[in-house]
């Protein structure tokens, strides 16, 4: 089901997470109260790859029409799943993250542009969207093995699905954003006191 948003809601998903995968889930958000997925067309997709640094403008394989967005929704869902069951302190079933990972198709390389910069740089194939999304993937079990899931949250706000990564110095970041649901709460508990009183 398509979603018609509003005419101020943002064109373009929230990049608020301090952290990318978290980002990614953040490309289905309310907003206003009504589900949004920010993601409808492979464009979105590329604009969203390019925005977060994950692509460079232009340098996109050509996929068959669909493919990419219908790729990318999945592996936004299998991340989700596995986010929500490790943060639930959960035992996850890995296996179609894991899926992800064996399609991923990559090697070193050896880069030595000039004397004193060698690097080594990870090449990958890029046949297929889910060899294009491998990376992904591949932050997201990063993220499941080394995150620290006190740290990993979902805004407070109830009708908010927005996530993020607490990296505030006290470590009492309680909003997605303090600009959208923190001030919304502030503008609640005014009224509320005003009522009240």
């Amino acid at each position: 089901m398509t979603v018609t948003p509003p005419t101020d809601s943002p064109l373009e998903p929230y990049v608020l997470a301090d952290e990318p995968v978290l980002d990614l889930l953040n490309t289905r958000a309310n907003i206003d109260g009504v589900p949004r997925d920010f993601w409808q067309t492979d464009a979105d997709v590329e604009r969203w790859l390019v925005r977060l640094g994950w692509a460079v403008e232009g340098g996109l394989p050509v996929f068959e029409k669909g493919a990419l967005l219908q790729v990318a929704r999945g592996l936004r869902e299998v991340i989700r799943d596995v986010l929500e069951q490790r943060k639930a302190g959960q035992q996850g079933d890995p296996s179609a993250l894991n899926g992800f990972l064996r399609k991923a198709v990559s090697h070193p390389l050896l880069v030595w542009p000039a004397p004193g910069e060698v690097r080594l740089e990870r090449q990958r194939k890029l046949q297929t969207p889910e060899q294009f999304l491998a990376p992904l993937a591949e932050a997201a079990a990063v993220l499941l093995v080394e995150g620290d899931f006190g740290l990993i949250r979902t805004c407070e706000h109830p009708e908010c699905v927005l996530w993020f990564y607490d990296r505030t110095k006290g470590h009492k970041r309680r909003w997605c954003s303090m600009a959208l649901c923190g001030n919304r709460h502030k503008v609640a508990q005014f009224r509320l006191r005003k009522l009240q009183g």
